[in-house]
């Protein structure tokens, strides 16, 4: 289980600092951030780790969060590539701006305004994922992972599967 996190999300019009299990329990429109890291044309997926709250053990994209209270969406991008993935000097592309409601488990919503990247990753650089966040990286290109989603969508979390059916055009660059 994740230990307790502030997040702000959207009440009555306004962002207020919320729990984030609550923010899910409760489907409260929040901001988020997620990154895609790019080799040339393949993308770094993750397997996320059994010990997350929701859709343990899915592929998801490279990494995603949630802004802290009055963080920049690209310095939270930043900050969350090296968490997860033990990447640091990648400069992210904000690539646009989507919005998705999906159930992550039981009694868990994401209703999230997402913030999407791209990096591209530098030569040489290794991806040193945190054992708490990720249990597992893949590399595939966007045409090889739409492949996979549309034979096992089970596999994958929701928001990837969003992303891919809805967004793989902002995601292309």
């Amino acid at each position: 289980m994740t230990p307790a996190q502030t997040i702000p999300a959207w009440i009555d019009g306004r962002l207020h600092p919320v729990d984030k299990l609550e923010a899910h329990r409760r489907g409260l429109r929040h901001p988020a951030v997620s990154v895609f890291v790019m080799d040339g044309p393949r993308t770094l997926i993750q397997r996320r780790a059994m010990s997350k709250y929701h859709t343990p053990g899915l592929w998801a994209n490279s990494c995603c969060t949630h802004p802290l209270w009055g963080e920049d969406p690209r310095d939270c991008a930043i900050r969350r590539m090296g968490q997860e993935l033990g990447l640091a000097g990648l400069s992210p592309q904000h690539l646009g701006r989507v919005e998705y409601r999906a159930e992550v488990g039981p009694d868990m919503i994401e209703h999230e305004v997402v913030e999407i990247f791209r990096a591209d990753l530098p030569p040489r650089a290794m991806p040193r994922p945190d054992p708490d966040e990720v249990m597992e990286l893949r590399w595939l290109t966007l045409d090889q992972l739409e492949a996979e989603i549309a034979a096992n969508p089970e596999r994958f979390t929701p928001w990837l599967r969003i992303y891919m059916a809805r967004h793989r055009d902002v995601i292309a660059g």
